[in-house]
């Protein structure tokens, strides 16, 4: 069975600069373990990224306070940042389908 990848906390989340700095393709998963949207989403999120190896994916623990979703402007739970070279190239809030996750990689 797989383990999910858990949430970086606010301690362990990397910094904008850092984020900015990767090179290639890192999708950022805005969330918490306990977030119902977030749980839900998990098995599609899973699924697709199985086919995707070439994405980096990075879950970040957000709520108040934390900096590195409030310099994206996350909202809402579940929110998936694509980045390019550390350059955000899509977004997906609350995504539900695995169909609408596959399709914002390829084109990413």
């Amino acid at each position: 069975m797989h383990t999910p990848t858990p949430y970086l906390s606010a301690t362990e989340a990397p910094a904008r600069a850092a984020v900015d700095a990767l090179p290639g393709l890192t999708l950022l998963e805005f969330g918490t373990s306990w977030c119902g949207h977030c749980r839900a989403a998990q098995p599609a999120l899973t699924g697709v990224l199985s086919q995707h190896p070439q994405w980096r994916h990075v879950k970040v623990e957000d709520g108040q306070g934390r900096p590195l979703g409030r310099s994206y402007r996350v909202k809402l739970w579940p929110t998936l940042v694509l980045l390019r070279d550390g350059q955000e190239v899509a977004r997906l809030v609350r995504p539900m389908h695995a169909a609408d996750i596959s399709a914002v990689l390829n084109l990413a």
